[in-house]
């Protein structure tokens, strides 16, 4: 069997940004609040020798939440790890944290590159400020200045992915998705991953999953973003879950889904721990857990 990623859940639901298709507010809380919680360290070990010696060669620091909201506590999980040497720890964030308080933040950047840190995964749902401002910011009057805060990662020593949110109305074109990877090719972004927005069949939240609903890409608009990848890239390799890597001269696309489960069972997507001790493998369904 295989396991993709280690996914390490920190920090709680609080959360910075007003994302209208919030897959926290969607899924079960599994112990998580929007206070900071506390974390069984015990059983975060096992879980992290579990995913060595299953053969996992990524660990991905994420939330249910915003994690950059715990910066502490996001220093204590790669010390946790450090001697266990995963050789790809990255991190999920949207950036928003690390960009309005760089000052703070850019101390704790050099510590975390120096415990192990390699990547850092910003979330975004186009190439336009002002369209990432409409999904994450509506409240404000302006996004975060992305390309400065690429620079800046870029600085610091980490390689750089945008993980790329496709929705009806956004990216959901070939020409939206030619774009994007122009737009992360200028900005020397190393992966570009498009995943389209999905919802899980049961949901704590009617309104976030009538307006995720809503804005699936179409059958028509799906095979859109395929055929440019064919036409236009060069296939590398194939993941778990038909999640397929292209070069698309010289950009390194990546088009997945979010499934979590795999129909046939062979496969494990992600393992997932929850700071409460528990150890999971999908987002929705309580009865997938390890520990």
């Amino acid at each position: 069997m295989k396991i993709q990623t280690f996914s390490i859940l920190t920090g709680s639901e609080a959360c910075n940004a007003r994302c209208p298709f919030c897959v926290s507010k969607m899924t079960p809380p599994h112990g998580i609040e929007l206070k900071e919680p506390q974390v069984n360290w015990r059983n975060f070990r096992k879980a992290c020798l579990f995913a060595r010696q299953s053969g996992v060669t990524t660990a991905m620091l994420t939330g249910k939440g915003e994690p950059t909201l715990f910066p502490a506590q996001m220093t204590k999980y790669l010390q946790a790890m450090a001697d266990l040497e995963f050789p790809f720890i990255e991190l999920q964030t949207n950036g928003i944290h690390i960009y309005e308080k760089w000052e703070q933040y850019d101390e704790h950047l050099s510590e975390w590159y120096e415990l192990g840190l390699t990547t850092v995964i910003i979330s975004v749902v186009h190439f336009d400020a002002e369209r990432n401002r409409e999904i994450y910011l509506p409240h404000r009057e302006r996004y975060i200045d992305l390309p400065c805060l690429l620079h800046r990662l870029h600085d610091k020593g980490f390689s750089v992915r945008l993980g790329c949110i496709a929705l009806n109305g956004y990216i959901d074109s070939g020409g939206k998705l030619e774009e994007m990877i122009r737009f992360a090719r200028e900005h020397r972004v190393e992966q570009l991953t498009i995943r389209p927005v999905n919802a899980p069949q049961d949901t704590r939240d009617a309104d976030v999953f009538n307006w995720t609903k809503e804005h699936f890409l179409t059958s028509y608009q799906f095979e859109s973003l395929k055929n440019y990848l064919r036409l236009n890239g060069t296939e590398l390799m194939r993941l778990v879950h038909d999640a397929i890597v292209y070069d698309v001269r010289g950009q390194n696309v990546c088009l997945t889904n979010c499934l979590t489960l795999d129909p046939d069972g062979k496969d494990i997507r992600q393992l997932i721990f929850f700071p409460d001790g528990h150890l999971r493998y999908d987002w929705q369904y309580e009865g997938a857990i390890l520990l």
